[in-house]
């Protein structure tokens, strides 16, 4: 696989922010979660863009968009970053999906900035609580010892990881694309910053409400997500009450890389009146 960039870059309060956009169609936003970046949606976007206008991005903080010392790269700002990337992008009522903190950021988006989506599609959302790996805790509590490790040591750790969130084994090109932003010392400070800025009060916030999602909801869990287990997507599905819940057998928490033609048949299928599609 070639280089993975993004073409186009909007200027937040907290830094540059990489984007694209490809296909025509309805408008459909992709977020990705931690520690992840829109690499890791790359095999669907390709035949999404055959249906919609797929717009995705690198959240502040993560992928190529910027890094630096004192960044806030919290829940508290993505999901207003969100916000200005759909008015920059004049989208008023879009379909979206979310994963992992992606998910986190979309439902603090339409629940606290109250921003109207057409469909929203969360996978494998961090939503219900509590969350956090003995790992992340760590992190979370000794940000200063972990951002001053050597790199090699560094790179080790992030690589094992990531690598626990797939389920079948990570193939080179997954792990390589999805450690490569967080290498160099940019990359570096960036990883932990952005464990350490992770706090729970952001999904409290937002969790008494699921009541009041409206819009067409869909929750896809990987069955063997071993980040977040299922019984917390079936705690998401009960506390909303307008949503339909799927599994994907096979997968772990990236879904989108264990099990991408699923995924991608789960996303059209849900997705299908937008586009006037006809699913076989």
């Amino acid at each position: 696989m070639t280089e993975w960039k993004l073409g186009q870059a909007y200027s937040h309060a907290e830094g540059l922010v990489r984007y694209d956009v490809r296909g025509s169609g309805p408008p459909l936003v992709l977020v990705h979660g931690t520690p992840w970046s829109s690499f890791n949606w790359r095999h669907v976007i390709t035949p999404l863009a055959d249906w919609f206008t797929v717009y995705f991005y690198d959240m502040i903080g993560y992928g190529s968009s910027e890094k630096r010392e004192g960044q806030d790269v919290s829940l508290a700002v993505q999901n207003r970053l969100l916000a200005e990337l759909l008015d920059h992008w004049a989208l008023a009522s879009p379909a979206i999906v979310g994963h992992d903190f992606g998910g986190t950021t979309v439902l603090r988006a339409h629940l606290l900035g109250q921003r109207p989506f057409r469909k929203m599609v969360l996978i494998d959302p961090v939503a219900v609580s509590p969350w956090g790996s003995p790992f992340f805790q760590l992190v979370n509590q000794n940000e200063e010892v972990f951002r001053d490790v050597p790199a090699e040591i560094h790179e080790a750790i992030v690589s094992a990881y990531v690598q626990g969130a797939t389920y079948k084994p990570m193939t080179a090109e997954t792990l390589a694309g999805t450690v490569a932003p967080w290498l160099g010392d940019a990359g570096q400070g960036g990883f932990y910053r952005q464990i350490a800025q992770a706090r729970q009060q952001y999904t409290d916030e937002v969790e008494p409400l699921y009541d009041r999602i409206l819009c067409p909801l869909l929750i896809v869990w990987g069955e063997e997500d071993a980040w977040i287990p299922l019984e917390k997507g079936r705690q998401l599905h009960a506390a909303a009450p307008h949503s339909e819940f799927a599994t994907v057998a096979g997968a772990g928490h990236l879904v989108q890389e264990d099990e991408p033609a699923t995924l991608l048949s789960l996303l059209l299928g849900f997705l299908a009146t937008m586009a006037l599609l006809v699913v076989l």
